[in-house]
């Protein structure tokens, strides 16, 4: 009997030791005996090796990072930081957005998209009149609002004006009608809400659909144009806005056209004068460069002169809309992209509107054929004739001995009565003028909608391994984010007299180079470069000094100062930084000037002057010595071997 026992102990450990050599093969790295397998590893590298090949050192190297990560989620971990209820909670929400993509009909999905990039292709010009509905309305009210639309049609189909019947009394609820008669202008795929959009592709130029429901109320939309899509244009603009004291507008309209002749005269660059003269905040700056944008994003007037716009460069004459005097240039073009190229940004969109709620349910007819859902219509009915008005509030009179019949099944899984009264319960929202029966039946194909959705999404671990590693990620990445802040970013911030030390002790890294207060004139021409020189040894100050010589032009002198480093003003080349040196430069056809006033030698900078930059410095000296902490703490081995054979 000794013998058999001793067997079968050798046999155990045996089989045990075959497991761990197994098992070791798979993985790269323990920390404190917890596992990282190469397939774990391995889809944490990919995602940030930018290299062509896999080499040595690249996984040697992306190695002693992925060991501090590991430590600081097992330091984490053994802090108890995954059970507290902010972490709980914060993983449910990721866990629900990484889950969303797995959830839909991928093959509505597809053709959803398909349907959008055609609509892509092409831009609609339509008119609508809108009765308002609230989704939540009751039967009566909808019926309402429904008949009032297409009253409104047949007066439209009878021969009378479609702006006219949207501007009447009776007409539309859109509160912009006054200024556009219902005119939206022109539209492309998802600028509109889904329904609207639709509709106004599949109705022909010049025709009126009919009433159209969306979550706003009833649509009618009249199509009166159709073009093809104009594709996408980067330009820079300069705009001059009209100023309160400037009553008919002459001295906006004068500025930006002597802006124009400059532009022409090629005397100075756009991005130049976009800089001294537009008053487009935002954008001035940058030369006045805009984001790229098609149609639908701009008003009419900016949109129409950008795209009439041939080639790049190309500069438009002044023009004016509802925000100033605007002149452009043409930056960049790009038509309708292939649909390859737009997928991932179509995907996303289509996501994010109400296409996603048309995958869902089709997504869902498709569980319940996978899962067999089978409901039992006798128990359900026996429910819905016993529902009264105490329904509405969320109470079901229903006996004990019903609880624990079963109301539907799925996956070799049983809902009971019960838990159907407690879904109910806790669950159920009553739509207004909704009678009860209509209601409990509702919430009975809603829980089972539910749960098929839950129960699906309960398994996606098991059935897609992209899922499951995404979501050891998250996990994963909550921990360390949550711990770096205690232990670094948070303290950092928190610690002044810290933060301080560091800065005494490291106060010769944040010196300030030698520095001159530089006064800059940059002129229109030699003429303006010289009077404003004699000006300025006259005693004048700077302001006075623009304010005499812009007197013929607002173009002649623009004036600035500051304390500069040689780095900041390199054009002024061999210049003696000496208090009184004037030196000129002539750049882009103007004259610039640069007046030293007074040279300031190198001095540490002020830990309130560079708080950022010494604060970002001091939270990686925290983090080398945090890692450095966790190395000595926690025990960790590399399979190196194992590593290595990583491609």
């Amino acid at each position: 009997m000794m013998k058999r026992i001793l067997f079968a102990v050798l046999i155990l450990c045996g089989t045990l030791s075959a497991l761990h050599a197994q098992s070791d093969q798979d993985v790269v790295l323990r920390v404190d005996g917890s596992p990282t397998t190469v397939e774990e590893f391995k889809h944490s590298f990919l995602k940030n090796y930018k290299g062509e090949s896999i080499t040595k050192d690249s996984l040697d190297s992306y190695m002693e990072l992925y060991i501090n990560f590991r430590l600081k989620v097992q330091e984490a971990r053994d802090k108890g930081l995954d059970t507290v209820q902010k972490y709980v909670k914060e993983l449910e929400g990721h866990r629900a957005n990484l889950a969303r993509p797995y959830l839909n009909d991928n093959e509505m999905l597809s053709e959803l998209m398909k349907e959008a990039y055609e609509h892509m292709k092409m831009e609609v010009r339509a008119s609508h009149i809108l009765i308002k509905c609230d989704p939540m309305a009751t039967p009566a009210d909808t019926l309402v609002a429904y008949n009032r639309i297409m009253a409104l049609r047949e007066r439209i189909m009878n021969g009378e004006d479609f702006a006219n019947v949207a501007r009447s009394r009776e007409g539309s609820e859109d509160p912009s009608v006054k200024d556009n008669g219902g005119d939206v202008g022109f539209f492309t795929a998802f600028q509109m809400v889904y329904p609207f959009e639709l509709a106004a592709y599949n109705t022909p130029v010049n025709q009126v659909s009919m009433p159209i429901r969306t979550r706003y109320g009833y649509h009618l939309v009249k199509v009166t144009d159709k073009r093809a899509a104009r594709g996408e244009i980067q330009v820079a603009h300069i705009l001059v806005k009209q100023k309160p004291e400037d009553k008919n507008g002459e001295a906006a309209k004068a500025k930006i056209e002597e802006i124009h002749q400059k532009l022409l005269a090629k005397t100075a660059s756009f991005d130049t004068l976009a800089i001294q003269f537009s008053d487009d905040v935002s954008t001035a700056k940058k030369g006045g460069v805009l984001d790229w944008f098609g149609s639908g994003k701009m008003v009419t007037e900016f949109e129409d002169a950008a795209f009439s716009l041939m080639n790049d460069n190309d500069i438009c004459a002044p023009f004016k809309t509802n925000y100033g005097w605007h002149i452009i240039k043409r930056l960049g073009y790009r038509p309708v992209p292939s649909y390859e190229a737009a997928e991932k940004d179509i995907k996303s969109k289509v996501g994010k509107d109400s296409r996603s709620e048309i995958t869902r349910k089709s997504f869902i007819e498709k569980l319940k054929k996978e899962y067999q859902l089978s409901l039992d219509e006798q128990v359900l009915n026996a429910i819905v004739a016993k529902a009264d008005s105490n329904a509405l509030t969320g109470k079901l009179y229903i006996k004990k001995k019903w609880n624990k019949k079963v109301l539907f099944r799925y996956d070799q899984q049983a809902v009971t009565v019960a838990q159907f009264n407690e879904y109910f319960r806790t669950k159920g929202r009553s739509k207004p003028g909704q009678s009860p029966q209509d209601f409990v039946t509702a919430m009975c194909y809603k829980m089972m909608d539910d749960k098929l959705m839950a129960h699906e999404e309960s398994k996606l671990e098991g059935k897609y391994p992209a899922f499951r590693l995404m979501l050891k990620e998250y996990k994963e990445g909550i921990l360390y984010f949550e711990l770096a802040d205690q232990e670094v970013w948070t303290k950092s911030m928190k610690d002044t007299s810290g933060l301080r030390n560091y800065y005494e002790g490291n106060k010769m890294k944040f010196m300030w180079p030698r520095r001159a207060d530089v006064i800059v004139f940059t002129c229109a021409n030699q003429t303006i470069a010289n009077e404003a020189i004699t000006k300025w040894k006259s005693g004048l100050s700077k302001s006075e000094i623009a304010a005499e010589l812009n007197k013929s032009s607002q173009l002649n002198i623009q004036v600035e100062q500051g304390l500069f480093t040689a780095a900041d003003l390199k054009w002024l080349g061999d210049i003696s930084w000496a208090p009184g040196n004037i030196k000129q430069l002539e750049e882009n056809g103007q004259i610039k000037v640069a007046i030293v006033k007074d040279v300031v030698e190198p001095t540490p900078q002020k830990l309130e002057e560079i708080r950022g930059i010494v604060t970002t410095q001091y939270q990686n000296y925290l983090t080398q010595e945090w890692e450095a902490s966790l190395r000595k703490k926690h025990k960790y081995e590399v399979n190196w071997f194992v590593l290595h054979s990583i491609h």
